[in-house]
């Protein structure tokens, strides 16, 4: 696969780019984060550009991109540290309901997504199930000819902001998604922010009726496209920690160019020099494992393709940690202030270990893919 850029994905970037400088600046963000709720001008801005419909197939409405043109866009994403919810409804589920066989579902909500006019979300994780994605507590029931739906979800990435849900339940003892609107009766949230700086919510559903073509998958398939979109979602997801760590790096060096100890800026200190280059290297490192997982989006081989893209979680989650702390570090006490977006910065880079799956989550699962 060739990640040097053509020239239409070389324009989308500079757009982007110039969209985070205009419209995500530090207090611009901090505004959102306050607001508690969904910009929408922001969101309508991204979609604008094609990131809403940059994963949507073209049948529907969308570009049909492949996941090199993704890992770019995502990478300027996340260097303005956005919070909006891309990764969760124009990555995630957008490729869940593409590789879906309901045709009927595909028509109605892509060709929304791709305008901008819907957000989606997965609802999959549990309590007490970690990142597990067979469902154990929520259930559902054929009732003549529609499902119910009962159950809990829990950490569901921008809940607060979908206007419908791909929910996975138990169905005859079998994996099986469903699409639930938001303002079906019976649904109930709670939202609240997360340590990044972004939004979560606890989704119950108690009695939840749905009709029949509802219904994206059951069995194998459902746990299929499962995966699979969590593999894209976890490429995306190092593709942004990637933008964050090139700006973070950026910003710490120019910091230690213009501030002065002993008649001297800090970068000409040889031990801080080291620093800076082991920022560098492990930016540049877990770049290169991104392009590893956006190859390996392309393996016909499902265990190979999670194998590769656990790998990488488990390198950039590690790199941005380090980017992270030693950023905070060498900008000495301001580094922990809240008057500094470094932190802001931090804590997206540390949130990114956690997000669809943890280290040892990861280091698991390639192991169980080995054997």
């Amino acid at each position: 696969m060739d990640f040097s850029y053509s020239q239409e994905q070389r324009m989308l970037a500079d757009s982007l780019r110039r969209l985070m400088t205009e419209n995500w600046t530090f207090a611009q963000r901090r505004a959102r984060q306050k607001s508690q709720r969904l910009d929408q001008q922001a969101w309508q801005s991204l979609s604008e550009l094609g990131v809403a419909g940059l994963m949507v197939p073209e049948a529907f409405g969308g570009f049909g991109e492949t996941p090199a043109t993704m890992l770019a866009v995502h990478q300027e994403l996340g260097r303005g540290l956005v919070s909006e919810p891309v990764i969760a409804s124009a990555v995630m589920a957008v490729t869940l309901l593409g590789k879906s066989a309901n045709d009927g579902l595909k028509a109605k909500w892509l060709d929304l997504h791709a305008q901008g006019e819907a957000i989606l979300t997965i609802a999959w994780q549990e309590s007490g199930e970690r990142y597990s994605i067979r469902s154990l507590c929520t259930h559902a029931m054929r009732s003549e000819d529609e499902y119910v739906l009962d159950g809990r979800k829990t950490l569901v990435w921008h809940g607060a902001a979908a206007q419908a849900l791909i929910v996975s339940a138990l169905l005859d003892g079998e994996m099986a998604l469903f699409m639930v609107e938001r303002s079906a009766h019976g649904v109930s949230m709670t939202d609240y922010p997360t340590f990044d700086g972004g939004r979560a919510a606890t989704i119950s559903f108690d009695g939840v009726a749905v009709q029949g073509d509802q219904l994206i998958a059951k069995g194998r398939e459902a746990e299929e496209l499962m995966t699979l979109a969590l593999d894209f979602g976890i490429t995306a997801l190092c593709a942004q920690a990637c933008g964050a760590m090139e700006y973070l790096t950026e910003t710490t060096i120019q910091y230690l160019k213009t501030r002065k100890q002993f008649g001297q800026p800090l970068a000409n200190f040889q031990a801080l020099q080291h620093r800076m280059g082991d920022m560098l290297i492990q930016q540049e490192m877990a770049l290169s494992m991104t392009y590893v997982a956006a190859m390996g989006l392309a393996e016909t081989n499902s265990a190979e393709r999670s194998r590769l893209v656990s790998m990488t979680k488990v390198e950039v989650a590690a790199a941005a940690r380090i980017v992270g702390e030693t950023a905070v570090q060498l900008h000495g006490g301001m580094g922990v202030t809240d008057e500094l977006e470094v932190g802001d910065y931090f804590k997206r880079l540390t949130f990114t270990d956690l997000l669809l799956g943890d280290t040892n989550y990861h280091l698991q699962r390639m192991q169980d893919v080995a054997a």
